[in-house]
């Protein structure tokens, strides 16, 4: 799963969005100034956020919406057993076993932690190597 889209993706070859941006069989590829309209596009839909904030070219892409992720971020703490259990941002983006949560990168993450925070299921905390939080039981 690929998660940020920049500008810079269809003017470079041999990156991770070749496939997508380029067909070489037919000479065609994607031009930045169309991905630069895709972008913007999809910010306005709502299936992306510009990330780093404050800046046009790069995106970081909703696979999933943020509301999604939270679901499954609780979801996979439910599962796991790790409901009132301190969690770091990596013990979610890297756990032992493969989850769909591998890999999400820690804006999302933040903001899958603030929804649920809204509903009373999720508490940051401050841990000694970072961020972290708590997954709690809610609804």
């Amino acid at each position: 799963r690929l998660f940020l889209l920049r500008v810079e993706d269809a003017e470079t070859p041999g990156n991770d969005w070749d496939e997508v941006l380029r067909n070489e069989r037919i000479n065609r590829k994607v031009l930045p100034p169309y991905l630069s309209h895709i972008i913007s596009s999809m910010v306005a839909k709502d299936l992306a956020t510009y990330e780093p904030q404050k800046q046009t070219r790069s995106v970081l892409l909703y696979w999933r919406s943020p509301d999604d992720w939270a679901e499954a971020l609780h979801s996979w703490a439910t599962e796991t057993a790790q409901l009132n259990t301190i969690l770091t941002f990596y013990d979610i983006t890297d756990p032992p076993l493969d989850s769909e949560l591998t890999g999400i990168p820690i804006p999302l993450l933040r903001k899958a932690i603030s929804i649920l925070g809204k509903t009373g299921r999720a508490q940051m905390i401050g841990v000694a190597d970072g961020e972290g939080v708590r997954i709690l039981a809610g609804r």
